[in-house]
C-alpha cells in the first residue's frame, strides 16, 4: 500500500466522520454543521483524487516498465 492509496483513505475515512459529526450537530440544530459538512465534503474529494492519481501511477509505471522491457529484448 503506497502513501497514496493510505493517505486517500484516510481522507475518506476522515470525510465521512465529519459528515455523520455534521448530521449529528444538524439534529442538535447547532449552526456549526454547515462548516463541519463543507470541510467533510472537502475531504471525501482529496481522498478520491489521492486515490485515482494512485492509480493513474500505477498505470504509467507498469506500461513503462513494459516499454522498457520490450527495448531491451530487440
Amino acid at each position: 500500500m503506497n502513501k497514496y492509496l493510505r493517505r486517500g483513505l484516510l481522507e475518506i475515512i476522515l470525510a465521512i466522520l465529519l459528515i455523520l459529526l455534521g448530521y449529528y450537530l444538524m439534529q442538535l440544530k447547532n449552526n456549526w454543521y454547515k462548516p463541519v459538512m463543507i470541510l467533510g465534503v472537502l475531504s471525501f474529494g482529496i481522498g478520491f483524487l489521492r486515490i485515482v492519481y494512485r492509480l493513474i501511477r500505477k498505470i504509467d509505471r507498469t506500461s513503462l516498465l513494459e516499454m522498457r522491457k520490450g527495448k531491451k529484448n530487440n
